[in-house]
């Protein structure tokens, strides 16, 4: 059998048990087609559902004051979406296809079963979601403290590093389906700066442009320059609880 996305994305941490492979193709039975540019939650519309994807690029964003936007992340090949809004029945952004895309539909209610069943699977994805909020937490802090050139080249190799995780990219080369508004929105420039910023990374010699696709000549250069850390290439795991059934707690024990 192949690889569901989901299992293909938590087995580059860890070896996954025959059980742990079931549980995880179990949640994606339900699966929906996109168009390129489809609004598939609005911000602030109610929303049981998580979404896996099995195809295709997304982008969640949040509406600004100004009427313009601010995207968050962007999800790739077995990402759960919306996790954000787990806490609440609410979608806390707009999540938007950038290319076509496949989804699975998970209730809300199915996926908690997963942490009661297989708690090492829970604590896996626990561990990848608090990855994905500090390489978010890294964006945001070379947004506001760093020019154009820097944001632009720290999205790029977020991009590369998430991709070599979840669509299992090799070398430094990979095709971008955004707009240059979409870099914009993304790293809080205008189209022009995004524009300007292009040319001078390219001028550096560290990154190439063929149309759509992206070559990072020399990731650890470009790297150090911006001073980037890669999140989503190694992630611990040492803690992980057993597979099996949970243990008892220890007032249980009593």
């Amino acid at each position: 059998m192949s690889d569901s996305p989901l299992e293909a994305r938590l087995s580059y941490h860890l070896a996954l048990t025959f059980s742990e492979r079931e549980a995880l193709r179990w949640l994606e039975r339900r699966e929906r087609s996109y168009r390129a540019g489809e609004i598939i939650l609005s911000e602030g519309q109610s929303t049981d559902t998580l979404f896996i994807v099995s195809s295709g690029w997304l982008h969640g964003s949040v509406k600004l004051p100004s009427g313009d936007r601010q995207i968050q992340r962007f999800y790739f090949v077995g990402d759960i979406t919306t996790t954000l809004s787990l806490a609440w029945g609410y979608s806390a952004a707009t999540l938007q296809a950038v290319s076509d895309v496949t989804l699975f539909e998970v209730p809300k209610n199915v996926f908690g079963r997963l942490f009661r069943s297989h708690p090492r699977l829970g604590a896996l994805l626990f561990a990848v979601v608090t990855a994905e909020q500090v390489a978010m937490a890294d964006r945001l802090t070379s947004m506001g403290r760093t020019d154009g050139v820097a944001r632009i080249a720290t999205l790029l190799l977020d991009i590369r590093s998430r991709l070599r995780v979840v669509d299992d990219l090799r070398g430094s080369s990979f095709e971008l389906p955004l707009t240059q508004q979409d870099l914009g929105d993304a790293v809080g420039l205008t189209k022009t700066h995004v524009n300007r910023s292009l040319k001078a990374l390219e001028a550096t010699g560290l990154v190439e442009r063929d149309g759509r696709l992206i070559r990072i000549t020399h990731v650890e250069k470009l790297a150090e320059l911006v001073n980037f850390t890669d999140r989503h290439g190694a992630i611990a795991t040492d803690w992980l609880p057993p597979t099996g059934t949970p243990e008892p707690t220890d007032t249980a024990k009593q």
